[in-house]
């Protein structure tokens, strides 16, 4: 078939801060809201987004051999075969096949194939900071072969008058998603961002009205392939296919038919309705609806997870009025609390610019441990046992996660499963909370008495946090079973601009005996609280934890 060929240019943003540069879009047979982009200009994107400023000799190179297009990711340092990681693109065929998928995405900071980190671990003078990534420690398994069928899902890779076009946004979906970001485009702008709440009036500031025919049926079926393979909890909840079940459901219609709205509106049924599951979530209307104010019911997984936190944050709030700080001491006991896991920025070396670690504000999660850490190893400090309170924690940036981990533990290994690829992956870490910028026993407490308060809404990295816990068997566990949620979250948006959050297919996991097993179930308690007041009456809580220690050294 023979299209009309238009292009523009449209400036490049992330969010609503300008990146200096225009990019080159493709339009076919005059419908004006469904980008494509040419094969050579998606190259220098490819390297910006998943790449960055890496190191010399890592970047993406592409070669074109009739209908075919190879993107190939040159790995020096990998260990890797030298063509092992290409993303290929038969136009004939209407296929994009990766080797490895993983290894394609792969963040260049990463330190083994699945890494769940994005903090910056040195600083420009090449010293550690916070976090050590371990080259020892750690399994790989790495994934089978990814053949995304195009053509079985109506959607077409055109190859005409020398130009590669290739929908923008089946680009956006499969790989500029891998770092946490995708591609709106609103008719004048092109927006590189994850959410579009962080900034509506920019995104916003663009002409309302329905879709092209065009853009609503491959709008349809993009979706559709997006979720078939990227949402990670498709097998648990019994779905075959995502067109199917927008038949069975009732919402095929809206989500093929022009009206934008319509459509965003049968997207957050699908979360609220079907997903229901925490980490999927809804943010934002298209441009083409404008920002409707409606407000959006959550599922009843989600309700009872919301009541749930607040009958904990209500029960505590007795016993804290003005707030629970985030380090607080108990005669012998010490006790550390966030309710989210919190880093301002992904600059580890920011943590060596602050010369007294009370200076460190509590709401940011590695800042505290490190002010925590100082404190529990004072001089003449009565500190035996450490508690990390994680009863009202629902989740939040790995990189914290982890380093809490590694105080507690000396080593935090993290397993990682992709349910789209099958790859497998355990990563070892350390952390530096005495700010030496070295990687010892002396930036842990494991020679203490170790515990962890958990709940039904410790969730995400709040409920990963126990469940390493419980795998190491050197923490003890209070409370009640932690609330799951093993995958972690993949920025989303539909061609035509939805902004929301799924499940990914990315579950973490522990390593148990040459085995993954995700997390999803939550950790169960060693020792169990039947009454929510005695998470937060501190006293009588000390006195049982000094009680349970006791015990075990009269068992002994």
């Amino acid at each position: 078939m023979k299209h009309e060929i238009t292009s523009a240019e449209y400036p490049l943003y992330n969010y609503s801060t300008s990146l200096g540069c225009d990019v080159k879009l493709y339009f076919l047979d005059g419908a004006a809201d469904l980008p494509y982009i040419e094969a050579n200009d998606f190259l220098p994107l490819l390297n910006d987004f998943i790449l960055g400023s890496s190191e010399k000799g890592l970047c993406f190179t592409l070669e074109a051999d009739g209908p075919v297009v190879t993107y190939i990711r040159q790995n020096p340092a990998e260990n890797a075969d030298d063509n092992g990681a290409t993303m290929v693109l038969d136009f004939d065929r209407d296929t994009i096949d990766f080797v490895d998928y993983n290894l394609f995405c792969k963040d260049a900071s990463g330190s083994t194939l699945l890494d769940m980190t994005r903090i910056t671990v040195f600083n420009e003078e090449g010293e550690p900071a916070a976090l050590q990534k371990l080259d020892q420690g750690t399994l790989t398994r790495y994934g089978h072969e990814v053949m995304l069928p195009l053509g079985d899902y109506g959607i077409d890779l055109v190859w005409q008058d020398g130009l590669y076009l290739i929908p923008l946004q089946t680009l956006s979906d499969f790989i500029l998603t891998a770092p946490g970001s995708g591609f709106y485009f609103n008719g004048k702008n092109l927006m590189f961002a994850a959410d579009t709440r962080l900034c509506p009036d920019f995104y916003y500031d663009a002409p309302t009205g329905e879709r092209s025919e065009a853009l609503a049926e491959y709008g349809y079926n993009e979706l559709c392939l997006m979720l078939d393979y990227l949402y990670g909890m498709k097998d648990t909840h019994d779905i075959e296919s995502f067109d199917q079940l927008f038949h069975d459901v009732g919402l095929q219609s809206l989500l093929k038919g022009t009206n934008a709205e319509y459509a965003d509106r049968a997207i957050w049924h699908l979360i609220t309705d079907f997903f229901d599951d925490i980490h999927s979530d809804w943010h934002a209307y298209s441009y083409l609806a404008g920002p409707v104010d409606v407000q959006v019911p959550n599922g009843p997984s989600v309700s009872r997870w919301i009541e749930k936190s607040d009958e904990y944050e209500a029960v505590r709030k007795k016993y804290y009025p003005d707030g629970v700080p985030g380090y607080e001491e108990i005669g012998n006991t010490a006790y550390i609390t966030f309710d989210r896991f919190y880093i301002e920025g992904q600059d580890g070396d920011q943590f060596y610019h602050v010369e007294d670690p009370m200076d460190f504000e509590d709401t940011d999660t590695i800042g505290l441990i490190m002010k925590a850490h100082a404190l529990i190893n004072r001089e003449n400090s009565p500190i035996e046992n450490v508690v990390i309170d994680l009863s009202c924690n629902g989740g939040g940036h790995a990189d914290t996660a982890i380093f809490v981990m590694a105080w507690f533990l000396g080593e935090a290994s993290i397993g990682m499963k992709d349910m789209m690829t099958g790859a497998m992956c355990s990563s070892t870490y350390r952390c530096d909370a005495n700010r030496d910028r070295k990687f010892d026993d002396s930036d842990t407490v494991k020679d203490k008495n170790l515990f962890c308060l958990i709940s039904p809404v410790s969730f995400s990295c709040g409920n990963l946090v126990p469940c390493m816990f419980k795998e190491s068997g050197k923490v003890t566990l209070i409370g009640r079973t932690s609330g799951g949620g093993a995958c972690n979250v993949l920025p989303s948006c539909s061609a035509w601009g939805t902004s929301f959050q799924i499940s990914a297919p990315r579950q973490l996991s522990f390593l148990k005996n040459g085995s993954f097993y995700n997390v999803d179930r939550g950790a169960d308690p060693d020792y169990v609280l039947a009454d929510l007041n005695e998470y937060y009456d501190r006293e009588a809580l000390t006195d049982y934890i000094n009680s349970l220690y006791w015990a075990s050294n009269a068992n002994d």
